[in-house]
C-alpha cells in the first residue's frame, strides 16, 4: 500500500512509513514493508513527510525507512531534516541507501537515523534491523570507572608543544618514527615525566593502534563526528593509555574519508590535546588534506621522514613547492632522512649531501636502518625502547627527545 491519501484513508494504525523521491524504485523494499506490517504502514514523498509529522496521524508512528540512491546525494539536506524531525518526535530511522556515498550516510546517521541496510536488500536485513529497533533499550548503569586517571588541565595558560610526523611517501617509517618519538618523550624524565598524547590523524590506513598494540574505541569516531560538543569526558572517552605512560587517540576502526573531519575539527582536538599534555605527537596521512595547514601551522616542529630515493626527492620537491606557493610555514619543517647510510659509507654519504643540495634543503636528522628488528617490534605491538633497547634507530630517536625536551623546559623556564 502507498500513497498519502492510503494513510489517511486506511482506519488502521500506522506504525511506519517509507520516505523516498519514488518508493516504486525500491520494489524490493515494498515486498519487505508488507511481508513485516501487512497493511500497518504507508508511503511518504520527502516534501509530505515534515507536514505529516504534525497530524494527529503520525502519533502511533515507531520507525520510519528512509529510501534513497545516488540521485539523491543533490537533495541531501530535506532527507536529513526528515531524519531529524523523526527523532525530535522519538520516532526512530532506518536509512535503506543505494550507492549512497559514505559521508552522506555519516551525516544522516548523525542526524538521528539508528539503522542503515544497503539497497538492493540482502535477505532477513530489514526485518532484523526493525526487531533492533524494538528492542527495550537497557536500563542506564552507573558510569564505570575511568580505566585510567581523570586528566589534568595545564595551569597559567601553558599548553603543550606540537610535533607533527608527515612522510613523504609510503613506507618512510613515519608511523613508527612518531610511535617511539612519542614513547621516548613519555620516558625522557623519570624524575617528572612529561604527559605525552600521540593521535592517529589516517583516518584510513592509521597503524599507531597496531603498533602499540592498542584496541579502536568507537568513541573516536564519536568525537570525530561531533567536536563542536566534546569535552573531557568525551576526550578521554577516546583515549586509550600504552603502560600508563603515554596516551593514544587511535585512528577510527572503521576506514573513513579523509574529509570526514574539517580544519576547525581538526583544531579544536589539536587544543583539547594540548590543554592537558605537555606534549602531543601527530601522526599524519601521507595524503595533503585541507586540514594539513591546521597541523602544520599548529606545529612547533613538522617532521617529514623520507628515504635516499627518486620518489622521496620528487615528493620533497613538490611539497615545498605547495608550501612556498600558499606562503605556509615551510620553516617548521624538519627533514628525516630514514634508513640513512652508515658512518662507513662515503659514497652514500655523498648522494645525501647532493640530494640535500639539489632540493636545497638540510636534511638535519638521519636515523639508522633498524632493519627486521623494527618490523618485528610493530608486529608485537611495542616501542623499540621496550622489543630492543639498544638498537641504533633508537638511540637515534631517544637523541631527538631530549633535544626537543631540552627546547621545551628552556623555552618554559625563560617564560616564567
Amino acid at each position: 500500500m502507498s500513497g498519502n491519501a492510503a494513510i489517511q484513508r486506511d482506519p488502521a494504525p500506522i506504525i511506519a512509513c517509507t520516505i523516498s523521491r519514488d518508493v516504486q524504485e525500491f520494489d524490493l523494499l515494498i515486498e519487505d514493508m508488507e511481508t513485516e506490517l501487512g497493511e500497518g504502514w504507508g508511503d511518504l514523498t520527502v516534501e509530505d513527510a515534515l507536514a505529516f509529522f504534525g497530524q494527529p496521524e503520525s502519533d502511533t508512528l515507531e520507525f520510519i525507512a528512509v529510501a534513497m540512491d545516488d540521485r539523491d546525494e543533490a537533495d541531501l539536506a530535506r532527507f536529513a531534516e526528515v531524519i531529524r524531525q523523526a527523532a525530535k518526535r522519538k520516532i526512530k530511522a532506518i536509512v535503506i541507501a543505494e550507492e549512497v556515498s559514505p559521508i552522506a550516510l555519516h551525516q544522516l546517521l548523525k542526524m538521528g537515523a539508528e539503522e542503515f541496510v544497503p539497497y538492493p536488500l540482502p535477505e532477513g536485513a530489514l526485518h532484523d534491523a526493525i526487531e533492533r529497533l524494538r528492542r527495550p533499550e537497557p536500563e542506564p548503569e552507573a558510569p564505570p570507572q575511568p580505566a585510567q586517571p581523570a586528566l589534568q588541565k595545564h595551569g597559567g595558560g601553558h599548553s603543550g608543544a606540537v610535533f607533527g610526523v608527515h612522510g613523504l611517501a609510503g613506507g618512510v617509517g613515519a608511523t613508527t618514527f612518531a610511535v617511539n618519538l612519542a614513547w621516548e618523550l613519555a620516558n625522557i624524565d623519570k624524575d617528572k615525566p612529561p604527559r605525552v598524547c600521540l593521535i592517529d590523524l589516517d583516518l584510513q590506513t592509521g597503524s599507531v593502534s597496531t603498533y602499540l598494540d592498542l584496541p579502536r574505541r568507537d568513541a573516536v569516531y564519536e568525537l570525530l563526528s561531533d567536536t563542536e560538543t566534546a569535552d573531557e569526558e568525551s576526550f578521554q572517552a577516546a583515549l586509550v593509555s600504552f603502560n600508563d605512560k603515554l596516551h593514544v587517540l587511535t585512528a577510527p576502526g572503521e576506514m573513513l574519508p579523509l574529509d570526514l573531519v574539517s580544519s576547525e575539527d581538526i583544531q579544536r582536538i589539536i587544543d583539547m590535546a594540548r590543554a592537558y599534555f605537555d606534549y602531543v605527537v601527530i601522526d599524519m596521512p601521507t595524503t595533503l588534506v585541507m586540514w594539513t595547514e591546521t597541523v602544520l601551522n599548529a606545529a612547533d616542529v613538522y617532521f617529514t621522514p623520507i628515504e635516499l630515493d627518486m620518489r622521496s626527492a620528487q615528493n620533497t620537491l613538490r611539497m615545498i613547492r605547495l608550501l612556498k606557493s600558499e606562503d605556509l610555514p615551510f620553516n617548521k619543517m624538519r627533514f628525516v632522512l630514514n634508513r640513512a647510510p652508515k658512518f662507513t659509507d662515503l659514497s652514500g654519504k655523498g648522494r645525501v649531501k647532493r640530494m640535500a643540495e639539489s632540493l636545497d634543503i638540510e636534511i638535519g636528522v638521519q636515523l639508522s636502518d633498524g632493519g627486521k628488528p623494527v618490523t618485528q617490534a610493530c608486529d608485537h605491538g611495542l616501542p623499540l625502547a621496550e622489543n630492543n633497547a639498544k638498537l641504533a634507530l633508537r638511540k637515534d630517536i631517544i637523541k631527538i627527545a631530549k633535544s626537543l625536551h631540552e627546547i621545551s623546559v628552556s623555552a618554559e623556564a625563560a617564560a616564567k
